[in-house]
């Protein structure tokens, strides 16, 4: 993969947030090969985010072009700004809503202002950024100073509304900015991988920058090791999992003490982490079982949650109920799926009362759940219901986190101990091919429409149910794996 640089190339506002998010995935964005580029459900997230949103600022359809400014419209969409920056570079931005403010502009007694849709709780630089290009583009647009731009949030579920002034500050930013991406954008291969790679499971380039790591044997490639971790060891001549392999534990553990007692602590876990992936053996951790409840469980119920995390919303509830067999043996064939949806309109109370009476119809069956989101969802749900401590405490016993039981139990040749990862490594194989939380949640909204009255499509719905009850499956598989170690 390489690039020849371009003299005339145009610095865009979706390659300044590509930039600002990861400096090789700008680079990718403009040179990498797009058969390589995989679909994420993330941008579409964004879409119907900023659709909300844009609708709860501006009830009215906003108008669109050139035309629309020099009418006077509200709101103006599809207009295409191009200018030079600072150093002289041609920049180009295409602002996905215009709101008309008081001033004084080309177009008459009044101007417009940049608005963008932020993602989550917080205005960042990877919004304050590109919406400062937009305002630099649109000042020569409308020949009038853009003094104040605003982002939006909350989906339109409750709007909020963070004004930032385009001050000189931020235009130094700005231009700072745009010269290294620039720079970046001039060099023959793409930037390194980025330090920190959680973000990347959001990024369409995830495949191609995954599979060089592995074949660098990249510090992030072993799992429990971050940006600063990473930097760390860099600093002590370990680049790679290589070299973390063969550092001695005892002496690394001396040489990260330096940067904070916790570091020397976990050193040793690293190196022996470092060499479970290299020679790719499990490695057993404790000498007592795993899941000592299943031993005498007359059943299991599987359980994972699909939710929504912006609107704090967690939409489904889903049982996998495996009975035991009468020879005592597990038999996934005479397992039964159930969905519970969680319906705003029905109200908590009552989507409560579903849920306690499935699981307490098996009473005495452990719930078998990857990760701490549905323990901590059920029980905070449970407490909002006013269930008693003693109750509570009941329920609480009878949750068991296969992924904690796998992290104390058990170490594996693995860079992620996330369901997909272990599952996968176990041989399990989900039906939808490369669907995750995100295209879940996607489907969701889809199907939710715009309300009770008119609901999407129930494939969507469907979809959900299918990705669900397979996470389900996965979590047994990795139960089942441990059981029979036990």
């Amino acid at each position: 993969m390489g690039a020849t640089p371009l003299a005339d190339n145009v610095l865009t506002d979706r390659l300044l947030r590509s930039w600002l998010r990861c400096r090789r995935k700008a680079w990718l964005d403009r040179y990498g090969d797009s058969f390589q580029r995989q679909w994420t459900a993330h941008r579409n997230l964004m879409l119907d985010d900023q659709q909300r949103s844009f609708v709860a600022l501006l009830p009215r359809k906003p108008a669109r072009g050139e035309a629309a400014c020099a009418d006077g419209a509200d709101g103006v969409v599809g207009l295409r700004l191009k200018g030079k920056g600072p150093g002289g570079q041609a920049l180009e931005a295409h602002p996905p809503l215009l709101l008309r403010v008081r001033g004084t502009s080309r177009w008459g007694d009044f101007s417009y202002q940049p608005v963008l849709a932020r993602q989550g709780r917080r205005t960042t630089r990877e919004h304050q950024l590109p919406l400062a290009l937009m305002a630099l583009l649109l000042e020569q647009e409308q020949q009038a100073p853009v003094t104040e731009m605003l982002v939006v949030g909350g989906g339109g579920r409750r709007l909020e509304r963070d004004r930032v002034g385009l001050s000189a500050g931020l235009r130094n930013q700005l231009a700072d900015a745009l010269r290294k991406l620039w720079q970046d954008l001039q060099r023959l291969q793409p930037p390194d991988l980025a330090a920190d790679r959680r973000k990347c499971t959001l990024c369409s380039w995830r495949q191609v920058c995954n599979d060089v790591a592995a074949s660098e044997g990249h510090l992030s490639e072993v799992s429990g090791i971050g940006a600063k971790r990473r930097e760390m060891l860099q600093g002590l001549n370990i680049h790679g999992l290589a070299d973390l392999a063969a550092a001695d534990p005892e002496q690394l553990a001396t040489a990260m003490e330096r940067f904070g007692e916790q570091h020397g602590e976990v050193a040793r876990t690293l190196v022996a982490q470092a060499r479970c992936q290299l020679n790719g053996d499990p490695e057993r951790l404790s000498s007592i079982p795993a899941l000592p409840e299943l031993n005498a469980a007359p059943g299991v119920l599987l359980y994972d949650i699909e939710s929504d995390p912006d609107a704090r919303h967690d939409f489904l509830h889903g049982f996998w109920c495996l009975p035991r067999g009468s020879d005592g043996g597990w038999d996934p064939a005479a397992a039964r799926y159930q969905p519970l949806l969680v319906l705003a309109e029905h109200g908590e109370p009552r989507c409560w009362q579903r849920i306690a009476r499935y699981i307490n119809h098996y009473e005495n069956w452990p719930l078998l759940h990857y990760g701490e989101t549905e323990s901590l969802a059920l029980l905070r749900m449970a407490q909002r219901q006013g269930v008693s401590e003693p109750q509570r405490a009941r329920l609480r016993r009878r949750l068991v986190d296969v992924h904690a039981r796998i992290r104390h139990h058990w170490r594996l040749p693995l860079s992620s101990y996330g369901l997909k990862s272990v599952a996968s490594w176990q041989g399990f194989q989900w039906s939808q091919s490369g669907v995750d939380g995100a295209h879940a949640l996607l489907w969701w909204r889809h199907w939710q429409g715009e309300g009770p009255e008119r609901r999407g499509s129930s494939h969507a719905l469907r979809w959900i149910f299918e990705y669900n009850h397979d996470d389900c499956r996965a979590t047994w598989a990795v139960a089942d794996w441990l059981r029979r170690q036990d």
